[in-house]
């Protein structure tokens, strides 16, 4: 298989995600863990972004796939659990770490569902204009493209779950969705879920902090302290963390918005650092691009008198 050029995205927890997203290009040291969160669904731990899996009557069904260089020991730890391939791939996004596996499940049969923008962008050369030098991510090959495109609210009916898939527009990007196994009770959020003190915004896919604070005030309206909630990368989560991200994140816009405000330049708020002590135990964040990139969304459109009323 030709590889593509890998996205690597510069999250809030710089370096958790990198190591994760990084020393998933080295098979040899690709260790995958399984976890179970409920009777017939795990998460697969190790291939990039977490794998959720649900297994039956119908079959297997995946969320998201990992990394290319995982794909083989993400097959051996799927064998463990059913021996059949997987039926259906639902992707949470098009970023290389939840979906660069798609190719491989679909040339076994898997039929590849993700947002309708999940595939112009798949489609298309990507230009990550968050990172310095600005990262180019040439298009996906045919067989990795989703099939199957949902627009807004659907149901997936498979192994005698009711799957919601749930889109919150401009959020983490503008392609994202998240999937809620209603009788489970467990919710794969992907991207638009990072526990408390870490995020990353694709701003220049069309992500907004707006939107991942309405993201989680969503999750937090559909669950309970019973539910499991699963991000794309981290630990197996609650209700609760969704209520510290929540908080976390209203937080950091509100620092930025205090200063507009009272009409200080973007320059004065990038200066003054004010987002770095929301970051304790957390290495490598880059405060300051944050601090420029909500700047520009919470004045867009604004005259620059305006930013301050």
């Amino acid at each position: 298989m030709r590889h593509r050029r890998r996205l690597v995205l510069v999250s809030a927890c710089a370096l958790a995600v990198l190591s994760t997203a990084v020393g998933a290009q080295h098979p040899a040291r690709i260790q995958i863990q399984t976890t179970k969160v409920a009777d017939r669904i795990a998460v697969l731990a190790g291939a990039g972004a977490n794998i959720g899996v649900s297994v039956g009557e119908d079959g297997v069904l995946l969320v998201d796939d990992g990394v290319v260089p995982a794909t083989d020991k993400v097959k051996a730890a799927l064998s463990v659990l059913d021996a059949r391939p997987p039926r259906i791939v639902l992707n949470t996004n098009w970023h290389y770490d939840h979906a660069d596996g798609n190719e491989a499940f679909a040339g076994r049969g898997a039929v590849v569902m993700a947002h309708r923008l999940s595939r112009p962008h798949m489609l298309a050369e990507q230009r990550i204009t968050e990172l310095d030098p600005v990262l180019v991510v040439q298009p996906y090959r045919r067989r990795a493209l989703p099939v199957v495109t949902i627009a807004d609210a659907t149901t997936i009916h498979f192994n005698g779950e009711e799957i919601a898939a749930i889109h919150v527009p401009t959020a983490h990007s503008d392609g994202d969705l998240a999937y809620y196994f209603r009788k489970a009770n467990v919710l794969f959020t992907g991207d638009l879920f990072f526990p408390a003190g870490s995020f990353f915004i694709h701003f220049s896919g069309g992500g907004t902090l707006a939107g991942m604070i309405r993201a989680a005030g969503r999750f937090v309206a559909i669950t309970d302290v019973q539910t499991r909630i699963v991000p794309g990368h981290g630990p197996v989560s609650g209700r609760a963390d969704l209520v510290a991200t929540r908080e976390f994140l209203v937080a950091v816009r509100d620092r930025i918005q205090g200063l507009i405000a009272k009409g200080q330049t973007v320059e004065q708020v990038v200066s003054a650092d004010l987002l770095k002590d929301l970051f304790i135990g957390r290495q490598g964040v880059p405060t300051s691009l944050w601090a420029r990139l909500i700047f520009e969304e919470l004045t867009a459109g604004k005259a620059p008198n305006e930013s301050a009323k």
